[in-house]
């Protein structure tokens, strides 16, 4: 693996793919600083040897061109205080004149360059685009997990115009080496606990996991599909008919791998999607019309639990049930917790994908559990197999 730990920064300039890609509220204020933070290290490590920094990212979705919203002017603050440091913004990222500025550095400096993706060209992978923003370092760092499954210029494209010195930024490492731990050092029983809204979305990686893992514990909303395919009355839950037979097919083929598969027994179920629905337990196999399932109950808590407890490499990827509603939230504070007390007895714990990411860091439990991954979709791509371009484009 290509990383900075022995590299030679004094008097070079380091061009760092970050991902600064946070929440603001409607002032403009950062309501998450998760991201910035797990950037910090990589900035730091260069200043402190020398070397002057030069900070690249995106910011939200513009749909081409400057929009005030979107500028990352408004991270500076937040940024100057997490690294104790000056940031000088520059207002474009690829115009002659910050491209002068960034040109002969001093050592120490940090520069943050405007929205990348105010250039349609970003996105589309150009490269000439790219071209243009090499011209700001003599290294090229990627610390963006949260993108490297994107082949913009910036994330993959770029790497071309330094064959020699091209590295994994510190958080970028970290990522690879904790999600490796799962897919290739896992210490048995191994457990990947999958929730979400939807089968559809998740097959991939259930079905990749298949030859990682011990046990599959499924919840949220694609548990519905599953009970549903074998047999059971699901209400009004939300069901997926068209992967009813690819439920099926998942279940046979951890059948014959030989991988338990946990299903709920239980499910808090509502007669409307709303907080203050009027909400009840059930048997999972047996919903009433008119109403549906919007939590795991009391029982699938307790036999997950027990799973859990007695795993040794778990995976947490999707929410129980309607995370947000907080009639609904239970299973998933329930699992979050069950996972700190596991982590606490000696099992590695890796979280990833934004919901579970954003309940952990919620329940402020982030701390307590091994590794929270930055990168939701790049996580899943990696989990289900595929080969990253911000990864590739190093390694290559």
């Amino acid at each position: 693996m290509r990383t900075i730990s022995d590299v030679d920064f004094q008097n070079k300039r380091s061009l760092i793919r970050v991902d600064f890609n946070v929440p603001l509220n409607e002032n403009n204020e950062i309501t998450d600083n998760t991201r910035i933070k797990a950037a910090v290290p990589t900035i730091k490590l260069i200043l402190e040897n020398g070397g002057s920094v030069i900070l690249m990212s995106h910011l939200g979705r513009p749909k081409g061109g400057f929009e005030e919203k979107y500028s990352l002017k408004h991270i500076v603050g937040e940024l100057e205080t997490l690294i104790d440091h000056e940031v000088k913004f520059l207002e474009d990222c690829v115009s002659d004149e910050s491209i002068e500025y960034t040109k002969n550095l001093k050592k120490g400096t940090v520069v943050l360059l405007e929205n990348l993706r105010f250039y349609p060209e970003e996105k589309e992978g150009d490269e000439d685009f790219a071209k243009k923003l090499a011209n700001h370092g003599d290294i090229y760092i990627n610390d963006a997990f949260g993108t490297a499954h994107r082949a913009h210029a910036s994330t993959a494209i770029i790497a071309k115009n330094f064959p020699n010195d091209k590295y994994f930024g510190l958080l970028l490492e970290k990522e690879i080496k904790n999600i490796d731990i799962l897919l290739h050092d896992p210490k048995p029983p191994t457990t990947a606990i999958i929730g979400g809204a939807k089968v559809s979305s998740k097959i991939t990686i259930i079905e990749n996991l298949l030859d990682s893992v011990d046990q599959i514990i499924i919840g949220g909303g694609m548990a519905y599909t599953f009970i549903k395919a074998k047999g059971g009355k699901v209400g009004d839950s939300l069901v997926e008919d068209d992967f009813l037979e690819t439920a099926k097919k998942v279940l046979e083929m951890a059948d014959s791998k030989d991988v338990t598969i946990h299903l709920p027994t239980d499910t808090i179920i509502a007669d409307r999607f709303a907080n203050d629905a009027n909400a009840k337990s059930c048997n999972i196999n047996d919903i009433p019309t008119g109403w549906m399932g919007l939590d795991i109950g009391t029982e699938s808590i307790k036999i997950f639990n027990k799973v859990i407890q007695t795993s040794r490499t778990i995976l947490w990827n999707g929410p129980m049930g309607v995370f947000e509603m907080e009639s609904f939230n239970n299973g998933t504070i329930a699992i979050a917790n069950s996972l700190v007390n596991a982590t606490s007895n000696g099992a590695f714990t890796l979280i990833g994908g934004g919901d579970s990411v954003a309940a952990i860091n919620q329940l402020n439990l982030g701390d307590q559990v091994s590794y929270v991954s930055t990168g939701g979709g790049a996580m899943l791509e990696y989990l289900e197999g595929k080969e990253l371009p911000g990864i590739k484009s190093i390694t290559n």
